[in-house]
This record gives structure tokens, sequence and C-alpha cells, in this order.
């Protein structure tokens, strides 16, 4: 916060609803690859396959939605499928990854950290596979609407086409409202604090532990295939790059805003919060012309003292 009243104080147009509006388009889908993640580390786990399944995701979308006229289409044989139908298609096919890695987790008590790091090799490895490696373009106009496309905001934006509301903040919207819901009014969300808080103590008191796991595991999966989703119609392009180290970033985002890594904690502000504050990090670091290496040093830097103080809470606590 001080950061940015600096930098809007001495650097022009920072203050501006333009920039305010990047922001919002930019913190969209990785609030919503946060939430998938923040699940995993309520329940001490964690997901080290965000990232390639959000590039995955990006990617069938891509094969699926690209314009049938488009020269270089990926698989030319396809007929014409509707966005909604795409979009589908996508989250039920990393939903069975998210469920595989669920299981592996739950039945065979795999450590999440090396269940999803193989899962996140395998995920690369077919995205590579059905891919040849090759980027991916020329989307047709009503997928790459859902990134661009905007609400007008009546009485307002008739003097100034900048009010509008953008499709991707909605879509993290309503993502937030439904993960918050999930967590503080639903019986799944009781059971995920309670595994998180202390696993054998839930499971005594008749949690289903390995289905409870399953689901979170699964509703990971949904939430990056729909950030893959909406990150590729909003670059216009999906290669095997796209999405790569946004696990980490989530996972950073979540610790910041309160996911303690010991488990049983963690609020859906508080995963908004950690995602605002690296996007707007980064946006301030821009403004001061700031080399976008150094982006990296203060990130892990914040990252550092934030899971220090997350640790020293948890051992003043005991």
């Amino acid at each position: 916060l001080l950061l940015a009243i600096f930098v809007g104080l001495f650097t022009e147009n920072f203050f501006t609803l333009r920039n305010f509006k990047n922001l919002l388009i930019n913190v969209s889908p990785r609030f919503i690859i946060a939430c998938g993640v923040s699940g995993c580390l309520i329940t001490k786990g964690t997901d080290l396959s965000a990232g390639r399944m959000v590039g995955l995701s990006a990617c069938l979308s891509a094969m699926l939605l690209q314009d049938v006229n488009y020269a270089g289409r990926m698989l030319p044989w396809l007929p014409d499928i509707p966005v909604f139908g795409g979009l589908i298609a996508v989250l039920l096919i990393c939903a069975v990854f998210g469920a595989v890695s669920g299981c592996v987790i739950a039945f065979l008590k795999v450590p999440p950290f090396i269940a999803t790091l193989g899962m996140q090799t395998i995920v690369y490895g077919l995205c590579s596979v059905i891919t040849n490696n090759q980027p991916m373009g020329g989307y047709k106009q009503s997928y790459a609407r859902v990134a661009s496309g905007e609400i007008p905001i009546p009485g307002l934006y008739q003097m100034n086409p900048i009010w509008a509301i953008p499709f991707l903040a909605l879509f993290a919207v309503v993502v937030g409202v439904f993960m918050w819901v999930l967590y503080n009014k639903t019986r799944h969300g009781k059971y995920m604090y309670a595994i998180g808080g202390n696993e054998n103590a839930a499971q005594v008191a008749g949690v289903n532990v390995p289905a409870t796991l399953i689901r979170i595991y699964v509703l990971a999966a949904i939430l990056y295939a729909l950030g893959g989703f909406l990150l590729g119609a909003k670059a216009g392009g999906a290669s095997t790059a796209t999405g790569f180290g946004y696990e980490l970033e989530a996972i950073a985002a979540c610790t910041i805003g309160g996911v303690s890594t010991n488990g049983g904690v963690g609020k859906v502000s508080g995963v908004l919060i950690g995602v605002l504050v690296f996007e707007i990090l980064k946006i301030c670091l821009q403004f001061l012309g700031v080399d976008p290496a150094y982006t990296y040093i203060v990130q892990g830097l914040v990252i550092i003292v934030a899971v220090a103080l997350d640790l020293r809470k948890y051992l003043a606590k005991k």
C-alpha cells in the first residue's frame, strides 16, 4: 500500500481508471487459480501441477476453439464448437487429472508434494505431445471476446467508454463468491478445515477424509482449467509455456494472504489480498522503470518474510 501511494504520487497515470482496469484483468485469472490452490494448502497439502494444468487448459481451448477458416488450424477435421462447449470439455478433462491426484494422495498416501510434482510432469508431457510443441492462435471471435468483452456501466459509459466492467472480472467475482460460500457455509468447507487442523481427529469425528481430499483436488483442477481458458483468450494464443510458474505464484499469493502452511487456516478474502499484493507490486515496479528481473527478487523476499511471520504466529500459539 505504501509503495502504491509513493508510485502514485511520483509517477503519472498510476491512479487512473485504465490502470485499475488493467489490474482487474491481470488479477482475475490469477485469483481463480489461487482459489484452487488454497483448498490444497488448507489441508496441509499443495499442488505443483497447477501451472501445467493451466497450460494444458489453454492449449486444449486453443485446439477446440480456433476459427474454422484459420489456415493453421490444429484440428482441421473438427467441426465448429460453441465456446461454452469447449469450456465444458476443458473443465472435464482437467477434472480427471485432479481426481487422479486426489486418489493418489487419499488412498496411496503419497505426499501431496510428490504426487502433484509427478502430475505436473505428466501433464506437461501430454501437452507437448498433443500440441507437437507448436504455438497456437487464430481464435474465433466469440472466444476472444471472453477476455476482451465488457459490460458498460449505464450513465457513465456514454461519457467515457473506459467505464465498463471486464468479463474477466465477472468470472473472478462469481468464483470468489462460490468459494466463500463453499468454505464458510457448507459441510465440505467444515471438513476441509478440520482435516487441515488435525486429520486423525477429523477421521475419528466421522469425516470422510479420502472423499473430501479428492473433491478438493478435483475442484482445484477445475479452477485451473477455468483460469487457463481465460488466460488463453486474454493472450490470444497458447503454447506449452503458457502458465509456466503459475503454481508458485498461486502458492505465494495464498501464503501472503494468510493461508497457513501449517493447515487449517485460510480465507478467500485473504487469497484475493495476496494476489493483489503481487500484482500491485509488479505494476509499481513497472512504473518505476525497474528491470523485470528484479521483480522476482522482490517477490522471493516477500514470500520468505510472509512464511516466516506465519510460522512465528504458529509457534507462538503452541
